[in-house]
């Protein structure tokens, strides 16, 4: 079993910036891609950023690209989001997840991530 705790969401203001962090225990967090998802308002969750496994590589959805970067540290097991340049549409709730294959390619798709956060709230006022 893996368990994902998030922290880091806030009100902010449009320009803002904010850091997210995923904490993960319960498995070998280093062998795993993790990845961000949001959900806003009566909208389908979607993918934000991911990672592989040993950080080498990271992709980024088009309408958060040269914003946000995620990065991991494998000593600590945590993943961790920098969202620079916050926008009124970045507003959802913010979550971390794990992908479930070992050592795997960056994959988008939310079947393939079998652990998730319980969320944390991200409001970007206008």
């Amino acid at each position: 079993q893996v368990q994902l705790v998030e922290s880091g969401g806030g009100l902010v203001q449009t320009g803002d910036s904010l850091r997210l962090s995923c904490a993960a225990s319960g498995r070998t967090f280093s062998n795993y891609a993790m990845g961000w998802f949001r959900q806003a308002p009566g909208k389908e969750r979607e993918f934000v950023a991911a990672i592989t496994w040993n950080g080498g590589r990271t992709y980024y959805a088009d309408s958060v690209k040269g914003r946000f970067t995620i990065s991991r540290d494998n000593a600590k097991n945590t993943v961790d989001l920098q969202m620079n340049s916050l926008k009124p549409e970045d507003t959802a709730v913010y979550y971390c997840a794990a992908d479930g294959d070992l050592r795997s390619k960056i994959r988008v798709a939310m079947s393939v991530y079998e652990y998730w956060g319980q969320g944390t709230q991200v409001t970007v006022s206008s």
